[in-house]
Parts: C-alpha cells; structure tokens; sequence
C-alpha cells in the first residue's frame, strides 16, 4: 500500500557518481516521501519508495515497469526521474520505481517512524534481513514489489518488468536473479522479467571455481578459504531468505534460464576503485569491475553449454564510461537494456 507522508528532508546532493563521495556511515541527505508497506510471515514495516504514478489505482496504459535500485551510498535515488527525461518518448507507457533501503544512521537523522524497515549499511544489498521492526529481507521486499506488479487489476496490459541497478545495486540484482522466489507470479500473469546487472564489484557463483589468467576456472578455496563466502558464493552466511531445501545447482540452472544482461562500461578498469572489494574472495574474481565482468560472463556462458542450455544471458558494453550510474543508463545499451531501444552496438 502506497502512503502519502510529509518528511523533512535535505537537499539532494548533485553527484554524477555516488562512488565519488565519502559517505561510508552518514545518513542519506533525503529520504524519498511514499511509503510502500510490506507484510510478510515475519512481520510488517515500511520502506520508503518513488512510483512514477498513482498505483493504488489501474493503470490501463503501462506496458513496462522498470525498478531502479541505487547503489552503496543510495544518492542515486533520482536515476529513475533522469532516466525518464532522458528516455522521453521510449518511457510514454513505463512504470518508474525506486525503493530506497536504509539505516538506523538514516533513521535517526530524519525522524523516522518506527514502522520504517532498517537494514544494517551493507546488509540491504546482500539481502540480509532488516534490524527493525522486523527480520524482513531486502529480496522479500522485491518479492512484493513483483507480486503487485502481477496483479493484473492494476495492470492489465504489463508486458515486461526490468529490474536494474548500478555498482552495489548491481550486486543485489544479480543475487536476487537467482535467489528470487517471486518472479514465478509475473510468468504466471506472462509478464516478462530482466535483470540489468551494471558494473558491480563482485558476483554470485555456483562453486569455488574462479577465473585464471589464461582463461579457464579452477578451485581457489584452498588459498582462499572465504571464496564462496556470500554473497560471492554458498558455503557460509547465507541470509535466512534462503534457508530453504533449494541447491546451489538447482539455483544455478533456475538462473541460466533468465534474461540477463550484465551491462559494463569500459573504463570501469581501475584495481584501486573505490569499493572494488580488495579482499581475497573479491580479488579472486579479478582485478577491476570489467575484468571480473567478462570473467563471469565467460564462466556462465560455460555453465549453460555444460547443462545444455540457450544462452540467454548477454554482455553490453558502454564505450568509454567508468563507474557512473546514469552515464551507464543513459547510453545507447543501456537503454537497450532497459527499453529494448535499437541502436547498441556494445556486444563484445
């Protein structure tokens, strides 16, 4: 249920790149004003969220709905307002929708109801459960999101939903492509699901094989120990989302078989980037954001030949574009991407 609030906010900083800014523990400078209520089996809270129209009501004409969700230091919560303007006619019939997860720092900074759903700094992106007021994981909240997406008394004509996000964003749509139970109620509705995985720091793999420098995958556990630590893998520290009877193989194949693009700007190449994640079972994955891109793209690739599989994953790369959220969205693949726009030339 969506609730009209007023909050007190501060300005929005004007930052082309989250990344650039040192905000590993301050509150975000605005919270955005509705309110999305989510009620599951371990109780109920709020988290704040932008639609781009009233859906309370049926919206006869949306045909797409794209989520867009921010990155480690949530001050890109207007990628979906800059991305509309920029799109222009291709987002005439599309749903915008930003969810925004945060803190207790959050919380405190802005005088926020109890009610309000808290997650710890990187506990939302790794799908964790909330600290207050209830043990509600970030994936439980996308879970609601899709199944009001699938009811077809608000959205008759909902064709396709694309779940995107940038850096750290990134990261959470990809873990949530695979550990995701929801999207079953949009194929049942035949609505169409993509997930947009952009420039993150690091994937979720299916074993403790990582990627060598002469191309091939072979088992680094034993010089790295934590290498399938989540969220990079599934030996420890799993979030109680999926403590549920479903292998890691099962997971893998249910992933092979979705449309994914993984969308990487090329001068993301920097091994000292901020956030790049420099521990062992990061670096394992490669040296820079591109170089563990096109890793684990060659590695799923190999999963699906192996299991005999379509390919239904695709590469997209963003000429000249490092770590830069609405410089990615705004290209030619990334509105491909998000909008099936012709035009991308970025396959490599």
């Amino acid at each position: 249920m969506l609730i009209p609030r007023m909050m007190f906010c501060v300005s929005l900083l004007h930052a082309a790149d989250a990344a650039e800014i040192d905000v590993v523990n301050s509150p975000v400078p605005m919270v955005l004003q509705d309110r999305f209520h989510v009620q599951t089996i371990r109780g109920a809270g709020d988290i704040p969220i932008r639609v781009s129209r009233d859906w309370q009501f049926a919206q006869t004409d949306i045909t797409r709905a794209v989520i867009i969700i921010h990155g480690w230091p949530r001050r890109d919560v207007d990628a979906d307002k800059d991305l509309q303007r920029r799109a222009g006619a291709l987002a005439a019939h599309t749903l915008l929708i930003t969810p925004q997860f945060l803190t207790a720092t959050d919380a405190a900074a802005h005088h926020l109801s109890a009610a309000t759903l808290l997650w710890q700094e990187s506990g939302w992106q790794q799908g964790y459960d909330a600290r207050s007021p209830a043990p509600i994981s970030t994936f439980a909240v996308m879970d609601a999101l899709f199944a009001r997406l699938a009811d077809r008394r608000l959205f008759p004509n909902l064709k396709d939903v694309v779940l995107a996000g940038h850096s750290a964003g990134g990261q959470f749509v990809q873990r949530y492509a695979v550990a995701g139970r929801a999207m079953q109620n949009l194929a049942g509705a035949d609505i169409h699901v993509r997930y947009v995985v952009a420039n993150p720091a690091s994937y979720l793999y299916f074993d403790n094989r990582r990627p060598q420098p002469d191309g091939s995958f072979a088992d680094v556990s034993a010089n790295c120990p934590a290498v399938s630590t989540w969220n990079n893998g599934f030996a420890s520290k799993l979030p109680t989302y999926l403590e549920q009877p479903v292998s890691p193989a099962d997971l893998e194949r249910n992933y092979l078989q979705r449309d994914v693009v993984y969308l990487l700007g090329t001068a993301d190449n920097d091994p000292n980037a901020d956030a790049l994640g420099l521990s062992c079972g990061y670096k394992s994955q490669g040296a820079t954001r591109l170089e563990r891109g096109h890793a684990y793209f060659r590695y799923i690739n190999a999963a699906a030949e192996a299991a005999r599989l379509p390919q239904r994953h695709r590469l997209l790369e963003v000429p000249d574009v490092a770590h830069r959220t609405y410089a990615m969205y705004h290209s030619a693949c990334g509105l491909a991407a998000l909008f099936d726009q012709p035009g991308c030339k970025g396959e490599p």
